[in-house]
């Protein structure tokens, strides 16, 4: 199998054009308990998006985790496969419920099943967000939800199918897993957050506050990190997403980490561009990789 090709992953068409909802990069051997994933670093707007968003292209990237893929892109070399979406966060955010969706957004009442109550709904930020980072209504006009169903059917599903299979096939091979979701942070806090108009340090680990990672785990990447010299803290103010909470039961083997970057260490954040910093962030994350990859899979295993 190619490194980019993936039995899963499915072409998602919007203007007539393909479009892949996203890929896996895997490795030669995937010798090593650990899956990575890149939710919100996806680049693929479609041009009726776009067209039909009150907010210029570069606003809309701003809530994009861009160049995560990037930075976590040593993983297959080391043994462990890569999911990358290819959707951008703010067209489908694959870290949410498949329906978490703002009823005031929609031109008709929704279904029954959508849960329109959560937090991240409350924020403006559900499957389907409603605002940018900084604040920002997203649309021009109210969506309807046939529409908003093709789209989360088209991306949303088969994303977790995927990271559904990757993750199978690790529990299969070695009894258990650690799945690693990569992402980054504004470097301030946003008017959503628990933290706005703060300034942030340069790295978060989210674990539930301890409930979807062995806490030995999440004390090797700490570790690992701060000897690469970065400031990093525990679940605040991001204790882990949907996915994290969703894959992880450490009881029986399976471990999911998340992890936010600063983005003012590597990027500037204004026109989101590489910035002189991205090397070392880069470097320093392959170290963090190549130490998780170490782990005795009996730490992963113990109940």
């Amino acid at each position: 199998m190619a490194p980019d090709e993936d039995p899963l992953m499915q072409s998602a068409g919007g203007d007539g054009a393909q479009r892949w909802s996203h890929s896996v990069v895997e490795p030669d051997d995937h010798r090593v308990p650990l899956v990575f994933a890149s939710p919100h670093s996806g680049q693929d707007y479609p041009p009726e998006f776009v067209a039909a968003s009150r907010l210029t292209a570069l606003s809309l990237r701003r809530s994009e985790d861009a160049f995560v893929d990037q930075l976590f892109s040593a993983a297959p070399g080391m043994g462990a496969p890569l999911l990358r979406a290819h959707f951008p966060r703010v067209y489908i955010d694959p870290n949410r419920e498949p329906f978490e969706l703002d009823p005031g957004m929609f031109d008709a009442p929704l279904p029954d099943f959508v849960n329109t109550a959560s937090p991240r709904v409350g924020g403006g930020l559900g499957t389907i967000a409603k605002v940018v980072a900084n604040g920002e209504e997203i649309y021009q006009d109210k969506l309807n939800f046939e529409q908003a169903r093709r789209r989360i059917e088209a991306h949303y599903f088969p994303y977790h199918a995927t990271l559904q299979h990757l993750l199978e096939r690790t529990r299969r091979r070695f009894g258990c897993y650690l799945l690693v979701d990569c992402h980054s942070m504004p470097s301030i806090g946003g008017p959503m957050d628990a933290d706005p108009g703060l300034r942030r340090l340069d790295i978060v680990l989210g674990d539930c506050h301890g409930t979807s990672c062995a806490p030995a785990v999440t004390a090797v990447a700490e570790n690992a990190l701060r000897g690469q010299g970065f400031t990093v803290r525990r679940n605040v103010p991001y204790a882990g997403g949907y996915t994290t909470r969703h894959y992880a039961r450490p009881k029986e083997g399976l471990h999911a980490l998340q992890i936010e970057v600063n983005r003012s260490l590597y990027m500037d954040e204004l026109r989101i561009a590489p910035a002189v910093g991205l090397p070392r962030v880069k470097a320093a994350l392959t170290h963090l990789i190549e130490t998780l990859s170490q782990i005795d899979p009996e730490v992963l295993r113990v109940r």
